[in-house]
This record gives C-alpha cells, sequence and structure tokens, in this order.
C-alpha cells in the first residue's frame, strides 16, 4: 500500500501543466514542510486536479485522501474500510463492474507528488528502512486516482460538500518489488506514467483505451530511490536535513540481496 508521499514543489509550478485550470482551493498557501510527508492514515486534506462532471473543467482543489464508503453507516466501521480505501487497484476498475470503483471510474484526478515513499523489510534489521522513490528528471509529477463528492450535515443544519480521493496503484517493477517486499500488499506500487498518459488519464473517454494506461509499467531506469529517515513517530532528522533526502542507514545491503555491504546512495 502506498501511504505516503511527498510534494515538495510550488504548487504556482504544477499548476502549468494546465494552462486552463481554475484553482478552487480554499486554502492558497502551503507551508510545504508539512507537505514532505504527507501521511494517508490520517486522511488529510490534499490539493489534486480534476475534471469537474458538470462542466468539463479541469481544476485544483483540495480533497481527503481516503475514498470515504458512504454504504457503511456504522462510524467506526466505516473507518475501517476507509483505509483499505487508500488505494485503488487499477486491474479492478474495469475488470469488476460490481466493484465501487468500477462506479467512480469516469471521476479520475491526478495527485500531484514530487515522490513517495515505501517501506523495505531487511532480514536482520527490526525496522524496516523507508525509501524515497521519485522519477528521474521531472521535479514533479501526477499519480493517477478516482475520487467522489458527498454531502455531509453539520450539528447546526448545514450541508456541505466534501471530497474524498484513491491513489491508483499496479504490480511493482522489479525496483519496486525489491523495496516494498513485505506485508500483506507486497510488491504493489503507484501507477507512475508518462506525463502523455497522465494527461490522458483526466481526458479519455473510451474504457478501452484506459486499459493502457493501467497496463503500463515504468521502466526500473526511469525512477529514482534511496533511503530516508524514519517517518514514522520522528517528526525531525537528527541531521536536520529534509525528509526526502537521503540518510545513510549503516550495512543496508543492495536491493535483492542480503547481505552486509552498503548501497551507494547515487
Amino acid at each position: 500500500m502506498c501511504w505516503d508521499i511527498s510534494l515538495h514543489t510550488n504548487l504556482e509550478i504544477v499548476k502549468k501543466a494546465f494552462p486552463t485550470l481554475r484553482d478552487e482551493r480554499k486554502q492558497l498557501e502551503y507551508d510545504y514542510r508539512n507537505f514532505e510527508n504527507v501521511q494517508a492514515i490520517t486522511f488529510p486534506a490534499y490539493p489534486i486536479i480534476c475534471k469537474d462532471q458538470e462542466n468539463d473543467k479541469i481544476e485544483l482543489i483540495e480533497m481527503e485522501w481516503g475514498i470515504l464508503p458512504t454504504y457503511i453507516q456504522d462510524p467506526k466501521e466505516q473507518v475501517e474500510r476507509r483505509r483499505n480505501m487508500i488505494n485503488v487497484r487499477s486491474e479492478r476498475v474495469l475488470a469488476d463492474r460490481n466493484s465501487y470503483w468500477h462506479r467512480l471510474k469516469d471521476q479520475r484526478c491526478l495527485i500531484p507528488v514530487s515522490g513517495t515513499f515505501e517501506h523495505r523489510k531487511i532480514h536482520d534489521k527490526k525496522k524496516k528502512i523507508p525509501y524515497y522513490i521519485g522519477q528521474k528528471a521531472r521535479e514533479f509529477f501526477f499519480i493517477p486516482g478516482i475520487y467522489q463528492w458527498h454531502e455531509i450535515i453539520t450539528q447546526d443544519g448545514e450541508i456541505h460538500k466534501v471530497g474524498s480521493f484513491g491513489m491508483l496503484t499496479r504490480e511493482a517493477n522489479t525496483v519496486m518489488g525489491h523495496i516494498h517486499n513485505d506485508g500483506p500488499n507486497k510488491k504493489r506500487m503507484p501507477l507512475f506514467l508518462t506525463p502523455e498518459l497522465e494527461q490522458q488519464w483526466l481526458q479519455e473517454k473510451d474504457d478501452k483505451s484506459l486499459v493502457d494506461i493501467f497496463n503500463y509499467e515504468i521502466a526500473d531506469q526511469a525512477l529514482e530511490y534511496y533511503p530516508v529517515y524514519t517517518l514514522r513517530g520522528y517528526p525531525n532528522r537528527p541531521d536536520g536535513k529534509h525528509r526526502y533526502e537521503p540518510f545513510p542507514w549503516s550495512d543496508v545491503p543492495p536491493l535483492g540481496q542480503d547481505g552486509p555491504m552498503q548501497q551507494s546512495l547515487f
């Protein structure tokens, strides 16, 4: 499961990828230190790009990460189920016509990121080593997702429209399989795309054409990746660097190997 992303590029730069974009965010200024590691477990509000279903316009708007299962009424059960709707298995969107994802297949969005994080299990270490993963030669990129709107009623009786989204994933390529090598959802990765396929994800209306997007596997050579400092429970690094910068863990073997050799960070 991809539960951690990073955005350390100003959104004003990101917006240039969509010249006709309408900025519908309520909050226009961010402290990007808070975006160095965004963790999905808290269902945080995050800026995404989507096509409005009513007016066909491309918008930048904040939604909560984690599709809210509105068909579940019990609050506790709803939260538990929502944790499983942070990510969307791309192979299920078209194949399973009875799935919740198939019903949302036309409500597509793009999630702007500088990179993502994933944890690697090493056999002789008690804790997993977090890795930062980005795309080479791309300051930022977009991960495709699916979104929905729902209404909530406040204690004052006011109705608020709230959006939530899930991130598309696929089977891991070789590099990501070696990094995401443990857990019930091991050997999965976000659906990294080319700039052309990112644009196509928002614009495409033919289900058959979406198959090419879902089947796209980014090459190992197109990724940059390295170990970073612990993400869970430690807000600050001991060296004072950003959370997405390399951290020199000792005795980290090369990917796919179980040895004491230190992996090069470069």
